[in-house]
């Protein structure tokens, strides 16, 4: 079992070095899509413009033997322009299934929150049904099938704010902040050429990555860790039960999602750190990516300047790892 989890943590380390080909720093960035990608569940990436998100998709894109499709999401893009739509035959008198660009592996749904309601419903039965409607007709999309999504925190004009439940369908939320200033050195001395290097050859293929997860079942989580799990969720709905004094700044708590999607990064990272097992600590370390945007924060947290962020850091320093 250890030699099976190493073999594939080799071949998923050949994309972080494939990656690194063409990206300066964001490690942390790469990992958890590495790790998303093992666990199949999809990514809310933030950050301000010129942070490479968008180079980032792409070049693990690349470095993968998968169909790539991209979507610059915009005000007035309509449905069909994402799923696809039936195309009449006037010689046959009938309709075809012409497919969208969501019919890939990976999706790139660029500044996702520009585009409106129906859009957004639209992308909501792919990501959750793996499935999409068109006229009477429901069409599988390929396995696997990953929403890589981007959004700008900064700019409000043009925008929509994503449904509740569209959210709660991602895995992670990821904040992609500034590079280090030595970072932004090497970026500027490899990017700023005439024609810098902006793409990489595939490196893995979907069967290798399929493989692996199938592996990821094989990852034993213990009872009591699966436990601290719950009482984690559990603290992000009722606080005052753990002694947490931030009921005022909530409005909800995590869903049922986070208890799934924490078990199953926890188990993924202690498969990339070439661990059989999982441990408090792979809990710990990505607790902030899975729960962020599943709290729902009040009036009063935004008017005191506290984030999600500040709140998870009270639940993991507080909620015990074991039961008292």
């Amino acid at each position: 079992m250890k030699s099976l989890i190493e073999n594939s943590c080799l071949k998923l380390e050949k994309v972080r070095e494939s990656i690194a080909e063409v990206i300066v720093g964001q490690e942390p960035l790469v990992d958890r899509l590495l790790l998303a990608l093992l666990c199949d569940g999809h990514v809310l990436i933030e950050g301000v413009p010129g942070v490479a998100k968008t180079l980032v998709i792409t070049t693990l894109a690349q470095s993968m033997k998968a169909n790539f499709s991209r979507v610059q999401f915009t005000p007035d893009l309509l449905p069909s322009d994402l799923v696809g739509s039936l195309v009449y035959d006037p010689r046959e008198h009938t309709f075809t299934a012409e497919k969208g660009p969501v019919f890939a592996n990976l999706l790139l749904a660029d500044e996702i929150n520009r585009a409106p309601a129906k859009v957004q419903s639209a992308l909501l039965e792919s990501m959750q049904e793996k499935q999409v409607t068109l006229g009477k007709e429901t069409y599988r999309l390929p396995h696997p099938f990953l929403v890589l999504a981007t959004q700008n925190p900064i700019e409000q004009e043009g925008t929509y704010t994503l449904p509740e439940a569209q959210v709660d369908r991602f895995m992670f939320k990821l904040k992609v902040g500034y590079p280090s200033m030595e970072d932004e050195h090497q970026i500027m001395r490899r990017m700023a050429r005439s024609a810098p290097k902006t793409s990489v050859e595939p490196v893995i293929d979907l069967k290798d990555i399929l493989e692996t997860r199938g592996l990821l079942d094989k990852v034993f989580i213990d009872e009591k860790v699966e436990k601290y799990i719950l009482r984690l969720v559990d603290a992000t709905r009722n606080p005052s039960a753990y002694g947490i004094d931030i009921s005022r700044y909530l409005r909800f708590g995590a869903s049922p999602r986070a208890t799934i999607f924490l078990s199953l990064a926890a188990r993924g990272l202690a498969m990339l750190n070439q661990r059989e097992f999982a441990v408090p600590q792979d809990i710990k370390d990505v607790a902030g990516d899975v729960l962020r945007h599943r709290m729902a924060l009040s009036y009063r947290a935004e008017a005191e300047g506290l984030t999600s962020d500040d709140l998870i850091e009270k639940i993991l320093n507080t909620v015990p790892i074991m039961e008292e």
